[in-house]
Formats: C-alpha cells, sequence, structure tokens
C-alpha cells in the first residue's frame, strides 16, 4: 500500500505541471524598457525594439524533479547534479520533488523538452512571453519583492536566518510558488534561471528584429534567462540576459532549471 500511494504522489507530481499555453504571433517591444536605468548595452536601446514571434507553446511552470526524474526512467536524459553533490541541487533532495530541476547542463535541458516532443525556449519567445503585455521592468511594475518572485529582495528572512538569498530560504521554492503573469505563467522571474535555446551574441536584439529568431548558430555561451533565488533584483528584469557556458564542468548551475517551447500547430 504504501508503494501504491507513493507511485500516485509521484505521478501527481509529474503531471501537476505539464501545461502550457500558447502565445499568440505577433510583434512585441523586446529590450530595455522605457525609463530603465540599469539597462546594459546588451540589452538594447530604451525602450525596446519591435520583434515579430509566429505563435508558440511554453510551459506553464518550470521543469520539477519529479518531471525530470520520469525523463531519466525513461531513458531518455541524464542525470543532473544531485543534492549530494551541493546543498543547492535538488535532484534526489528530500522533499524537493515538486521544486525545479537544476544543476543541469543545456544538453540535458534540450534532451528533456525534446522528449516531451518540444525545445528550449527561443530568447524573443521567453521574453514576449514573461513581458505578457507589459512594457515596465518587471510584468507587475517598476520593482520586485519577494511578494511578487524567489529572489535575495535585500530584506526578507526566512529559516536560513540572516542569508536572504531565496527569500530568507536559501535555495529554490516549489515551482509556481508566487503568481502567474496575465498569460498565466509562473516563475518568469525569479525562482530558477533558465535555459534558453539561443547561443549568446552582444547584438542579438538587432538580429531578431530582422526575423532572426534562432541566431546565432555557434557560439561559447548560452542565454539564461529569468534571474533566480540567488539574484538581486536588477537580475530579474525582463530584459536581463545572462550567459553560461552549456556545461557546468566544475561549476555548479544550483540557479539554473528550464521550461519548454514548442512551435504552435
Amino acid at each position: 500500500m504504501r508503494r501504491l500511494i507513493a507511485l500516485s504522489l509521484s505521478l501527481l507530481l509529474q503531471s501537476a505541471w505539464a501545461g502550457q499555453v500558447t502565445v499568440p504571433a505577433g510583434p512585441f517591444q523586446m529590450g530595455c524598457s522605457k525609463g530603465d536605468t540599469a539597462c546594459e548595452k546588451d540589452e538594447g536601446k530604451p525602450g525596446g525594439v519591435t520583434v515579430s514571434v509566429p505563435a508558440f507553446a511554453i510551459d506553464t511552470h518550470e521543469v520539477t524533479v519529479a518531471q525530470y526524474r520520469a525523463c531519466i526512467e525513461a531513458g531518455r536524459c541524464a542525470p543532473p547534479l544531485t543534492h549530494s553533490r551541493s546543498q543547492y541541487c535538488n535532484f534526489a533532495a528530500p522533499g524537493r520533488d515538486a521544486h525545479p530541476v537544476n544543476c543541469v547542463d543545456w544538453e540535458q535541458a534540450q534532451a528533456y523538452c525534446q522528449w516531451q516532443g518540444g525545445r528550449l525556449p527561443w530568447e524573443a519567445e521567453w521574453e514576449k512571453a514573461a513581458r505578457a503585455g507589459s512594457t515596465s521592468r518587471y510584468p507587475w511594475g517598476q520593482s520586485v519583492s519577494c511578494k511578487q518572485a524567489i529572489l535575495d529582495d535585500g530584506k526578507t528572512q526566512g529559516s536560513a536566518g540572516k542569508e536572504l538569498d531565496g527569500c530568507g530560504e536559501d535555495r529554490t521554492w516549489p515551482a509556481g510558488s508566487r503568481r502567474a503573469n496575465a498569460l498565466g505563467l509562473f516563475d518568469m522571474h525569479g525562482n530558477a534561471g533558465e535555459w534558453i535555446g539561443n547561443g549568446y551574441a552582444p547584438d542579438a536584439l538587432a538580429r531578431y528584429a530582422k526575423g532572426d529568431l534562432k541566431g546565432p548558430a555557434a557560439s561559447p555561451r548560452k542565454v539564461v534567462r529569468g534571474g533566480s533565488w540567488d539574484e538581486e533584483r536588477n537580475n530579474l528584469r525582463s530584459s536581463f540576459r545572462n550567459t553560461k557556458p552549456p556545461r557546468q564542468d566544475d561549476a555548479i548551475y544550483g540557479s539554473i532549471g528550464f521550461r519548454c517551447a514548442k512551435d504552435a500547430p
């Protein structure tokens, strides 16, 4: 009976965040929000640039530990770094099956999405979905705190005492711990940063504006978006562009997870 209960719980966790929403085709303003003084050069000019994005579907939640485990058990995914390697890795951590899977390489994330019949989102897709029709620094306005996202907001304390990362918990939170944006997407800002399908290019926004949403074809670094539980406010801005080598090797990507996307039918 205990085994049946455990199996039922595992299946529930695998399916609880399996939904996607379809983002309609159309243009949006990508890059530096108007009046945002924190923008870096690769975020483009204030007010952004117009980028047209075809319709696509994207996961409502970041991929969880339980969901990723199912891919491993199906023989389609390689195990990520585990909790025994670092306290910040969620895989094999007691009580974290509902947390986003992290400590994954880019190729591991892509393999999971392919198993699901999809792919990692393109950078322009991700930002359009994250903005959810907004033109401000964050989809809810010009500032962020632990009321809206999981981050280090410089003030919120929790069980970790004076450690403010993860809204005082010094780790991720379960996927969907904060309210969804206007498209019904959770944790687009904070909790885990998210691998993107694109390689990094400083001039990427100009490429996207010309219709090349998938470039560059080759790059030593991949884009990571959304900010994370151990990052401060500016890194959670809708336009902020982080980059990482696709393999973590001796590093530990405890701040990075992912969600999947696919072309709309």
